[in-house]
Protein backbone atom coordinates (compact mmCIF):
# COMPACT_ATOMS: atom_id res chain seq x y z
CA UNK A 1 0.00 0.00 0.00
CA UNK A 2 1.26 3.48 -0.84
CA UNK A 3 2.02 5.60 2.14
CA UNK A 4 1.49 8.90 0.32
CA UNK A 5 -0.99 10.00 -2.25
CA UNK A 6 -1.66 13.30 -3.94
CA UNK A 7 -4.76 14.25 -5.85
CA UNK A 8 -4.58 17.53 -7.71
CA UNK A 9 -7.57 16.87 -9.93
CA UNK A 10 -11.05 15.58 -9.33
CA UNK A 11 -13.92 15.75 -11.75
CA UNK A 12 -12.19 18.42 -13.81
CA UNK A 13 -11.89 20.90 -10.97
CA UNK A 14 -8.27 21.84 -11.54
CA UNK A 15 -8.50 22.31 -15.30
CA UNK A 16 -11.67 24.38 -15.14
CA UNK A 17 -11.01 26.69 -12.19
CA UNK A 18 -10.35 29.68 -14.45
CA UNK A 19 -13.47 29.01 -16.50
CA UNK A 20 -15.55 28.76 -13.34
CA UNK A 21 -14.22 32.03 -12.00
CA UNK A 22 -15.04 33.81 -15.23
CA UNK A 23 -18.39 32.17 -16.01
CA UNK A 24 -19.96 32.37 -12.55
CA UNK A 25 -20.31 36.12 -12.75
CA UNK A 26 -22.20 38.10 -15.35
CA UNK A 27 -19.00 39.21 -17.07
CA UNK A 28 -17.16 42.49 -17.53
CA UNK A 29 -19.51 43.85 -20.20
CA UNK A 30 -22.14 44.55 -17.56
CA UNK A 31 -19.66 46.65 -15.60
CA UNK A 32 -18.70 48.54 -18.76
CA UNK A 33 -22.34 49.39 -19.51
CA UNK A 34 -22.95 50.52 -15.93
CA UNK A 35 -19.78 52.67 -16.05
CA UNK A 36 -20.97 54.41 -19.22
CA UNK A 37 -24.42 55.09 -17.79
CA UNK A 38 -22.99 56.52 -14.58
CA UNK A 39 -20.54 58.75 -16.44
CA UNK A 40 -23.47 60.38 -18.24
CA UNK A 41 -25.28 60.77 -14.91
CA UNK A 42 -22.18 62.31 -13.32
CA UNK A 43 -21.82 64.96 -16.04
CA UNK A 44 -25.50 65.92 -15.87
CA UNK A 45 -25.63 66.11 -12.05
CA UNK A 46 -22.34 68.02 -11.77
CA UNK A 47 -23.38 70.63 -14.31
CA UNK A 48 -26.79 70.92 -12.64
CA UNK A 49 -25.35 71.17 -9.13
CA UNK A 50 -22.89 73.89 -10.11
CA UNK A 51 -25.49 75.78 -12.12
CA UNK A 52 -28.28 75.60 -9.54
CA UNK A 53 -26.24 75.75 -6.31
CA UNK A 54 -27.13 72.37 -4.77
CA UNK A 55 -24.32 70.82 -2.71
CA UNK A 56 -26.41 67.66 -2.38
CA UNK A 57 -26.55 67.37 -6.16
CA UNK A 58 -22.80 68.03 -6.44
CA UNK A 59 -22.16 65.37 -3.77
CA UNK A 60 -24.27 62.86 -5.64
CA UNK A 61 -22.42 63.74 -8.86
CA UNK A 62 -19.03 63.15 -7.19
CA UNK A 63 -20.39 59.87 -5.85
CA UNK A 64 -21.29 58.88 -9.40
CA UNK A 65 -17.83 59.87 -10.63
CA UNK A 66 -16.05 57.67 -8.12
CA UNK A 67 -18.48 54.85 -8.81
CA UNK A 68 -17.81 55.19 -12.53
CA UNK A 69 -14.05 54.95 -11.88
CA UNK A 70 -14.71 51.92 -9.67
CA UNK A 71 -16.66 50.23 -12.46
CA UNK A 72 -13.90 50.99 -14.98
CA UNK A 73 -11.28 49.40 -12.72
CA UNK A 74 -13.56 46.45 -12.02
CA UNK A 75 -14.15 46.05 -15.76
CA UNK A 76 -10.41 46.15 -16.48
CA UNK A 77 -9.68 43.58 -13.75
CA UNK A 78 -12.46 41.21 -14.88
CA UNK A 79 -11.57 41.57 -18.56
CA UNK A 80 -7.89 40.87 -17.94
CA UNK A 81 -8.53 37.92 -15.60
CA UNK A 82 -10.94 36.23 -18.01
CA UNK A 83 -8.70 36.55 -21.08
CA UNK A 84 -5.19 35.94 -19.76
CA UNK A 85 -4.43 32.72 -17.91
CA UNK A 86 -1.03 33.98 -16.77
CA UNK A 87 0.86 30.88 -17.94
CA UNK A 88 3.01 28.79 -15.64
CA UNK A 89 4.22 31.79 -13.66
CA UNK A 90 0.70 32.63 -12.43
CA UNK A 91 -0.77 29.33 -11.27
CA UNK A 92 -4.30 30.70 -10.80
CA UNK A 93 -4.19 33.18 -13.64
CA UNK A 94 -4.78 36.85 -12.89
CA UNK A 95 -7.93 36.45 -10.81
CA UNK A 96 -6.24 38.19 -7.86
CA UNK A 97 -6.81 41.41 -9.79
CA UNK A 98 -10.46 41.26 -8.72
CA UNK A 99 -9.99 41.71 -4.94
CA UNK A 100 -7.09 44.13 -5.54
CA UNK A 101 -9.28 46.35 -7.72
CA UNK A 102 -12.16 46.08 -5.27
CA UNK A 103 -9.89 47.16 -2.38
CA UNK A 104 -8.66 50.15 -4.37
CA UNK A 105 -12.25 51.06 -5.23
CA UNK A 106 -13.22 51.02 -1.56
CA UNK A 107 -10.20 53.10 -0.59
CA UNK A 108 -11.05 55.72 -3.22
CA UNK A 109 -14.44 56.23 -1.64
CA UNK A 110 -12.95 57.52 1.62
CA UNK A 111 -11.60 60.88 0.34
CA UNK A 112 -14.94 61.42 -1.37
CA UNK A 113 -16.66 61.24 2.02
CA UNK A 114 -14.26 63.90 3.32
CA UNK A 115 -15.10 66.17 0.39
CA UNK A 116 -18.83 65.75 0.88
CA UNK A 117 -18.62 66.51 4.61
CA UNK A 118 -16.47 69.59 3.99
CA UNK A 119 -18.88 70.98 1.42
CA UNK A 120 -21.80 70.26 3.74
CA UNK A 121 -20.10 72.15 6.57
CA UNK A 122 -19.56 75.14 4.28
CA UNK A 123 -23.26 75.16 3.42
CA UNK A 124 -24.20 74.98 7.11
CA UNK A 125 -22.04 78.04 7.76
CA UNK A 126 -23.09 79.92 4.64
CA UNK A 127 -26.37 78.62 3.12
CA UNK A 128 -26.73 79.00 -0.64
CA UNK A 129 -29.97 79.48 -2.53
CA UNK A 130 -30.74 76.69 -4.99
CA UNK A 131 -33.05 76.42 -7.98
CA UNK A 132 -35.43 73.77 -6.62
CA UNK A 133 -37.34 72.95 -9.82
CA UNK A 134 -34.33 72.27 -12.06
CA UNK A 135 -32.46 70.58 -9.20
CA UNK A 136 -35.44 68.29 -8.66
CA UNK A 137 -35.59 67.40 -12.36
CA UNK A 138 -31.91 66.48 -12.46
CA UNK A 139 -32.14 64.53 -9.18
CA UNK A 140 -35.02 62.46 -10.56
CA UNK A 141 -32.95 61.85 -13.69
CA UNK A 142 -30.07 60.66 -11.48
CA UNK A 143 -32.40 58.29 -9.64
CA UNK A 144 -33.56 56.83 -12.96
CA UNK A 145 -29.92 56.29 -13.96
CA UNK A 146 -29.25 54.44 -10.70
CA UNK A 147 -32.38 52.30 -10.97
CA UNK A 148 -31.54 51.44 -14.58
CA UNK A 149 -28.00 50.45 -13.57
CA UNK A 150 -29.28 48.27 -10.72
CA UNK A 151 -31.63 46.55 -13.16
CA UNK A 152 -28.75 45.82 -15.54
CA UNK A 153 -26.44 44.52 -12.80
CA UNK A 154 -28.82 42.51 -10.62
CA UNK A 155 -29.64 38.86 -11.15
CA UNK A 156 -27.49 35.76 -11.07
CA UNK A 157 -24.33 35.24 -9.04
CA UNK A 158 -22.20 38.38 -8.80
CA UNK A 159 -18.45 38.58 -8.41
CA UNK A 160 -16.88 40.73 -5.68
CA UNK A 161 -16.45 43.60 -8.14
CA UNK A 162 -20.05 43.31 -9.30
CA UNK A 163 -21.28 43.17 -5.71
CA UNK A 164 -19.21 46.24 -4.98
CA UNK A 165 -20.79 47.99 -7.95
CA UNK A 166 -24.23 46.87 -6.75
CA UNK A 167 -23.63 48.33 -3.26
CA UNK A 168 -22.44 51.57 -4.84
CA UNK A 169 -25.54 51.75 -7.00
CA UNK A 170 -27.81 51.24 -4.00
CA UNK A 171 -25.94 54.04 -2.27
CA UNK A 172 -26.34 56.21 -5.36
CA UNK A 173 -30.06 55.52 -5.45
CA UNK A 174 -30.35 56.43 -1.78
CA UNK A 175 -28.35 59.58 -2.46
CA UNK A 176 -30.68 60.58 -5.29
CA UNK A 177 -33.69 60.05 -3.02
CA UNK A 178 -32.01 62.24 -0.37
CA UNK A 179 -31.46 64.99 -2.94
CA UNK A 180 -35.09 64.80 -4.06
CA UNK A 181 -36.42 64.95 -0.49
CA UNK A 182 -34.10 67.82 0.50
CA UNK A 183 -35.00 69.78 -2.65
CA UNK A 184 -38.71 69.41 -1.91
CA UNK A 185 -38.04 70.56 1.67
CA UNK A 186 -36.20 73.65 0.42
CA UNK A 187 -38.87 74.38 -2.16
CA UNK A 188 -42.02 73.79 -0.14
CA UNK A 189 -40.94 74.56 3.43
CA UNK A 190 -38.10 77.08 2.92
CA UNK A 191 -35.52 74.88 4.72
CA UNK A 192 -32.15 75.57 3.06
CA UNK A 193 -30.43 73.47 5.74
CA UNK A 194 -32.06 70.38 4.20
CA UNK A 195 -29.59 70.48 1.29
CA UNK A 196 -26.37 70.03 3.34
CA UNK A 197 -28.15 67.51 5.61
CA UNK A 198 -28.94 65.43 2.54
CA UNK A 199 -25.27 65.67 1.51
CA UNK A 200 -24.20 64.32 4.93
CA UNK A 201 -26.61 61.39 4.54
CA UNK A 202 -25.12 60.65 1.13
CA UNK A 203 -21.67 60.72 2.73
CA UNK A 204 -22.84 58.15 5.28
CA UNK A 205 -24.09 55.89 2.47
CA UNK A 206 -20.77 56.20 0.68
CA UNK A 207 -18.89 55.32 3.88
CA UNK A 208 -21.08 52.24 4.37
CA UNK A 209 -20.39 51.13 0.78
CA UNK A 210 -16.64 51.66 1.22
CA UNK A 211 -16.56 49.69 4.47
CA UNK A 212 -18.36 46.70 2.97
CA UNK A 213 -16.14 46.53 -0.11
CA UNK A 214 -12.96 46.98 1.95
CA UNK A 215 -13.93 44.23 4.39
CA UNK A 216 -14.73 41.72 1.65
CA UNK A 217 -11.65 42.46 -0.47
CA UNK A 218 -9.32 42.46 2.56
CA UNK A 219 -10.66 39.07 3.65
CA UNK A 220 -9.70 37.63 0.25
CA UNK A 221 -6.30 39.36 0.04
CA UNK A 222 -5.36 38.15 3.53
CA UNK A 223 -6.68 34.66 2.69
CA UNK A 224 -9.32 34.44 5.36
CA UNK A 225 -11.31 31.22 5.10
CA UNK A 226 -14.70 31.89 3.45
CA UNK A 227 -16.23 28.95 5.35
CA UNK A 228 -15.95 27.80 9.00
CA UNK A 229 -12.82 25.63 8.89
CA UNK A 230 -13.63 23.86 12.16
CA UNK A 231 -16.95 22.66 10.76
CA UNK A 232 -15.30 21.48 7.55
CA UNK A 233 -12.63 19.65 9.54
CA UNK A 234 -15.23 17.94 11.71
CA UNK A 235 -17.22 16.87 8.66
CA UNK A 236 -14.17 15.46 6.88
CA UNK A 237 -13.28 13.41 9.95
CA UNK A 238 -16.61 11.56 9.67
CA UNK A 239 -15.58 10.04 6.32
CA UNK A 240 -14.97 6.30 6.48
CA UNK A 241 -11.31 5.30 6.95
CA UNK A 242 -10.22 8.85 7.79
CA UNK A 243 -8.15 8.68 10.96
CA UNK A 244 -7.39 12.40 11.47
CA UNK A 245 -7.19 15.69 9.59
CA UNK A 246 -3.57 16.75 10.03
CA UNK A 247 -3.78 20.01 8.09
CA UNK A 248 -6.55 22.00 6.41
CA UNK A 249 -6.39 25.35 4.61
CA UNK A 250 -9.25 27.01 2.71
CA UNK A 251 -8.96 30.39 1.01
CA UNK A 252 -10.14 32.36 -2.01
CA UNK A 253 -8.11 33.49 -5.00
CA UNK A 254 -11.03 35.71 -5.98
CA UNK A 255 -14.70 35.78 -5.02
CA UNK A 256 -15.47 33.10 -7.62
CA UNK A 257 -12.59 30.70 -6.92
CA UNK A 258 -12.22 28.88 -3.59
CA UNK A 259 -9.19 26.65 -3.03
CA UNK A 260 -8.35 24.10 -0.33
CA UNK A 261 -5.46 21.86 0.68
CA UNK A 262 -6.01 18.87 2.96
CA UNK A 263 -3.53 16.51 4.57
CA UNK A 264 -5.07 13.56 6.37
CA UNK A 265 -4.17 10.16 7.80
CA UNK A 266 -6.17 7.10 6.85
CA UNK A 267 -6.70 3.49 7.93
CA UNK A 268 -6.89 2.33 4.30
CA UNK A 269 -5.69 -1.17 3.48
CA UNK A 270 -5.58 -0.74 -0.30
CA UNK A 271 -5.01 1.90 -2.94
CA UNK A 272 -8.66 1.59 -3.96
CA UNK A 273 -9.77 2.48 -0.43
CA UNK A 274 -7.38 5.43 -0.41
CA UNK A 275 -8.77 6.69 -3.72
CA UNK A 276 -12.30 6.36 -2.34
CA UNK A 277 -11.28 8.54 0.60
CA UNK A 278 -9.89 11.21 -1.72
CA UNK A 279 -13.06 11.19 -3.79
CA UNK A 280 -15.22 11.49 -0.67
CA UNK A 281 -13.10 14.43 0.57
CA UNK A 282 -13.52 16.22 -2.75
CA UNK A 283 -17.27 15.66 -2.67
CA UNK A 284 -17.57 17.03 0.86
CA UNK A 285 -15.45 20.06 -0.02
CA UNK A 286 -17.58 20.70 -3.10
CA UNK A 287 -20.59 20.97 -0.79
CA UNK A 288 -18.75 23.90 0.85
CA UNK A 289 -18.28 25.51 -2.60
CA UNK A 290 -14.61 24.61 -2.87
CA UNK A 291 -13.71 24.71 -6.57
CA UNK A 292 -10.20 23.27 -6.51
CA UNK A 293 -8.65 21.02 -3.86
CA UNK A 294 -5.39 19.21 -3.28
CA UNK A 295 -5.69 16.17 -1.01
CA UNK A 296 -2.75 14.31 0.52
CA UNK A 297 -3.36 10.94 2.18
CA UNK A 298 -0.91 9.53 4.72
CA UNK A 299 -0.85 6.07 6.18
CA UNK A 300 -1.82 6.40 9.84
CA UNK A 301 0.66 3.72 10.95
CA UNK A 302 3.53 5.28 9.02
CA UNK A 303 2.62 8.70 10.41
CA UNK A 304 2.73 7.34 13.94
CA UNK A 305 6.19 5.83 13.33
CA UNK A 306 7.53 9.17 12.02
CA UNK A 307 6.08 11.07 14.98
CA UNK A 308 7.52 8.49 17.44
CA UNK A 309 10.98 8.80 15.86
CA UNK A 310 10.82 12.58 16.11
CA UNK A 311 9.88 12.30 19.78
CA UNK A 312 12.76 9.91 20.49
CA UNK A 313 15.24 12.36 18.96
CA UNK A 314 14.17 15.00 21.45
Amino acid sequence: MSGHGHDHDYDGQSDEHADHAGAASQGPRTLAVVAGINFVGFVVELVGGLAFGSVALISDAVHMLFDMLAYVMAFAASYTAERYDGGDEWSYGLHRLEPAAAFLNGALLLPMVGYILWESYQRFVDPVDIDPVLTLIIAIGGLLVNVGSVYILQGGEMSLNERGAFYHLLGDAGGSVAVIVSTVAVWQFDLPIADPIAAVLIGALVLWSAGKVLRESTAILLERSPVPSNEVRSELQTIDNVDAIEDLHIWQVCSQLTVATVRLTTQCESLADQQAVRQAVHERLAEWDVDHATVECLDATASDVVQSAATDQH
